[in-house]
């Protein structure tokens, strides 16, 4: 089993190498100058050599507040990008593991976000991940759009990494407490997205294909995650930090940020039998690596 993924770096590329090796599945990072989504001949021939089983898009533009001042680039990259990928994809038979985003929600809904829930997103960035799902949707129909959240993983830059960081010279910190979703560690996406991919490789059923969310289990504010974190770190080192509840509006940024990002995973689970970890336990193995 050979899976192409777009980018050469990233959280859930870097996982996908890592868990690939383990499942006995070869992955295939492909990226600049080889790979480049803005050039559709460089995509017809990479694939073209590969001939792989999938492809998992995972190249993204990703520096949300940012993209409120770089919309065309945010575009670009999330979602002509991937329309490019989907056309040649679709022409190869090559099925297409796109990764998108709570993002493409406002986040006022009082409950948890089905997959059939009416997007609305309130930033550039999840403007440009919804377009990146509906390019994907409309250009080939052997397709499966996996919304994740609030991604962490021993690598890269990500929250763990970050309340770290801040850690090593701090001992309390104010940590925004009135924004919900569940994080979602990389490593658990890498497993979850080489099964769904090999199910697509493999089985023509119209129910494998579509939108479906990918998260962890549980819920939590980004205060709880910080505490987590932070009661991890007191564990291992005896370092404590305690952390300040605040509100959004006591945090601004450039782009607005969903109030609710919690996600239904009962369609993965019934469709294709995921579940993913607790979030906490899934948390406890990222920090045990980085400590």
């Amino acid at each position: 089993m050979r899976i192409a993924v777009t980018g050469k770096q990233g959280q859930v590329v870097t996982a996908l190498i890592e868990r690939g090796q383990q499942a006995g599945v070869e992955i295939v990072a492909v990226g600049r100058p080889e790979l480049d989504l803005a050039d559709p001949a460089s995509i017809r021939r990479v694939l073209a050599e590969l001939k792989p089983d999938a492809i998992v898009s995972a190249a993204a533009y990703t520096a949300v507040d940012k993209a409120e001042s770089e919309p065309e680039l945010a575009f670009a990259v999330n979602a002509k990008g991937p329309q490019a990928l989907a056309e040649i994809a679709n022409e190869l038979s090559i099925p297409v593991v796109h990764l998108s985003t709570d993002y493409v929600f406002p986040g006022d809904k009082n409950g948890v976000y089905l997959e059939t829930d009416a997007t609305g997103p309130a930033s550039v960035y999840g403007q440009s991940k919804l377009a990146g799902e509906e390019a994907i949707a409309a250009t080939t129909p052997n397709h499966a759009i996996l919304r994740t959240a609030w991604v962490y993983s021993p690598f890269g830059a990500n929250f763990v990494k970050t309340m770290l960081r801040l850690a090593e010279t701090r001992d309390a910190l104010n940590v925004v407490a009135d924004q919900h979703g569940t994080p979602t560690s990389a490593l658990d996406i890498a497993d979850a997205v080489i099964v769904v991919a090999k199910r697509l490789a493999t089985d023509s059923d119209p129910s494998l294909r579509g939108v479906f969310h990918l998260t962890g289990s549980g819920e939590a504010t980004w205060a709880d995650f910080a505490e987590e974190i932070f009661a991890g770190l007191q564990a291992k080192s005896g370092k404590a930090v305690s952390v300040g509840r605040i509100t959004t509006d006591e945090y601004p940024t450039p782009a607005k940020r969903p109030a609710n990002s919690r996600l239904s995973t009962e369609k993965l689970a019934k469709i294709y039998g995921i579940v993913l970890p607790d979030w906490k336990q899934s948390t406890k193995v990222v920090l045990d690596r980085l400590l």
